[in-house]
């Protein structure tokens, strides 16, 4: 099993302007982060549209990920559905073609409770031998997972090893990296609480500010593993902007598809209902990509 530590960039799906999937800017864009010495990397996630794609395009960017990560950094791949059924079926597909772990969010319609959200992270994670990382996100999914539930389900099953924590609440994200260091490791996913859910014990983040400025990122957790705790704040006050802009705005998909255009990577539209920047959002944008062009080519 390879290791789960650092700064990973969930990426976007890139599109064509007729909202098609771009398997090609995928496929160059994975250079484009491996290039920048990423930790890992996250595909099928929230910021790439996983909600939006139909079964056989999930399916085929699992496979152009695999191939062209081809083992050089740890892949996770974004396996959630709002059946158990249905998520057992992609978490399978993931560690058939090769994926190192699988991301697995409760179902995001159905408002399940804790028990139902247990029976599925659980049902799921025996149907693999893959590692799992269980995700709590209330705010796309509506529900806020409990604690004990989390720390209870990585007690009972070997395979379920991580947590993406985007609840925003840093005490969750104490007590779960504290009581349950034996069990489960965290990983920080709301871009605007990493360092200090690093300074409480997370091991990684998976970051959409990443996508952005993947340099800063890393040197961002490095400078944390370091103990240099004065470097640390200093990247932490360069890229908050950035991440209190992406946490804030409701278009963090837009915002890193149009840098991505600006960069002269793969971008593209979102699919609809998901509306492009406006003229406010733009000039936000640029404004902060300015404050960060020692790491960002536009």
């Amino acid at each position: 099993m390879k290791q789960l530590e650092g700064a990973f960039p969930v990426l976007v799906t890139p599109m064509f302007e007729n909202e098609e999937v771009n398997v090609d800017g995928l496929r160059s864009n994975i250079e484009h982060f491996i290039n920048q010495d990423v930790a890992g990397l996250v595909v099928n996630g929230s910021t790439g549209e996983f909600v939006s794609l139909e079964k056989q395009e999930k399916l085929q960017l699992m496979e152009a990920a695999v191939e062209q990560v081809g083992g050089r950094v740890p892949l996770i791949v974004g396996t959630a559905a709002e059946t158990t059924k249905d998520a057992i079926m992609y978490t399978q597909y993931a560690e058939k073609i090769g994926a190192d772990a699988a991301l697995l969010i409760n179902s995001y319609y159905a408002h399940p409770k804790d028990a139902e959200i247990y029976e599925h992270f659980k049902a799921v994670a025996n149907s693999v031998t893959l590692p799992i990382m269980i995700y709590n996100n209330p705010f796309t999914s509506g529900v806020d997972i409990g604690t004990e539930t989390i720390l209870q389900v990585a007690r009972d099953v070997e395979n379920i090893t991580h947590i993406k924590e985007s609840s925003g609440d840093i005490r969750k994200v104490r007590d779960i990296t504290r009581q349950g260091k034996d069990d489960i490791q965290t990983f920080c996913g709301a871009d605007d609480l990493v360092l200090e859910s690093l300074l409480v014990g997370a091991t990684g983040w998976i970051s959409v500010a990443g996508n952005i400025v993947p340099k800063l990122a890393t040197n961002l957790f490095h400078s944390v593993q370091q103990g240099d705790l004065d470097k640390a704040w200093n990247y932490y006050d360069q890229i908050l902007p950035l991440c209190n802009f992406l946490e804030g705005s409701g278009k963090y998909v837009q915002i890193v598809k149009r840098t991505m255009d600006l960069q002269g990577l793969a971008g593209g539209p979102s699919r609809k209902p998901r509306l492009p920047l406006n003229q406010q959002e733009e000039a936000t944008l640029k404004a902060i990509l300015l404050q960060l062009e020692q790491y960002v080519t536009i």
